[in-house]
């Protein structure tokens, strides 16, 4: 592509950025996907490119084994380029627009059990930093917090009175979230741990030993070091405490209306997946139950 798509797609990226205010990772990830559209359509001046030709963009990826999953975000952030192509630079058409992709099978999302969420969360707070990671850990599945929003948590977020916190999610849009017990008491214990390291100027929730805001890197990596200290053979990583917190309020509550809202969800399709996770909790516990469920071979 030439010098002017360049241009367009970064004015594209700050408009993302600055005016739509969505996340530098956002912003990371449209710059991407709009770069490989420009070395797959070849020559094609960006005005000129049709749908046809997304569409062989499009078979040329899946032929090299991207996934319906990864080619339908490719596919959006195209789509909204070509928006902001038209509604700021007098562009006739957006080739994107009916296009649709491969579809790939749906992976269930990973969950802990019940129990491994007690076993990952049983360890003491004796020390400054083991203090920080029981009050992030506890708030993550009392929450069901995204990992950037755990890590961009401010200590005016949390209403000890109220029992919530106040989360910043995708595209700066605020929900209030409660906060379970264990939780507050952890955060409770990790405040005074906090107020001896803070360095000067310092605002977020959680710190790394020099007083600084953690990054979300540590965060992930403190939680698959403490759940290999506790015994859980599973890979677990910070999504896997959303995917916790959601099956498990979904198992108990059956509300998928609340879990949207404290997930926060744009679309309940989203939310959807963590009925499949209790339809297999409860066909568990149905054949484990039932004296006629299990069929004779």
């Amino acid at each position: 592509m030439n010098s002017k798509a360049e241009l367009l797609s970064a004015a594209f990226i700050h408009h993302v950025l600055y005016e739509r205010r969505l996340s530098s990772l956002t912003g990371k990830n449209y710059a991407r996907d709009i770069r490989v559209l420009f070395s797959h359509s070849g020559e094609i001046n960006l005005e000129k490119l049709q749908s046809s030709d997304v569409r062989q963009v499009i078979a040329k990826l899946h032929g090299k084994g991207l996934s319906g999953r990864s080619l339908a975000r490719m596919l959006s952030a195209w789509r909204s380029f070509y928006d902001y192509l038209i509604r700021d630079h007098h562009y006739q058409h957006n080739p994107c627009i009916g296009l649709r992709v491969p579809k790939s099978p749906q992976n269930l999302p990973n969950a802990l059990s019940p129990d491994e969420a007690r076993q990952l969360l049983a360890f003491p707070s004796d020390s400054c930093l083991l203090a920080r990671d029981s009050a992030m850990f506890e708030l993550f599945y009392s929450s069901g917090l995204r990992l950037a929003e755990l890590a961009q948590l401010k200590p005016v977020d949390i209403s000890v009175d109220e029992g919530t916190v106040r989360v910043w999610g995708k595209g700066g849009k605020v929900r209030v979230v409660p906060v379970g017990g264990y939780a507050l008491q952890a955060l409770a214990i990790w405040l005074k741990q906090r107020a001896l390291i803070l360095r000067p100027g310092e605002t977020a929730l959680f710190l790394s030993q020099h007083g600084r805001a953690i990054s979300a890197r540590t965060i992930s990596y403190r939680l698959k070091w403490r759940a290999r200290m506790q015994g859980i053979r599973q890979n677990v990583h910070p999504h896997m405490l959303r995917h916790s917190f959601a099956s498990h309020v979904l198992q108990s509550s059956g509300d998928l209306r609340a879990v949207q809202e404290m997930l926060g969800h744009a679309h309940i399709t989203s939310t959807q997946v963590y009925t499949h996770l209790d339809f297999q909790h409860l066909t568990k516990v149905y054949d484990l139950a039932h004296p006629r469920a299990k069929r004779k071979s």
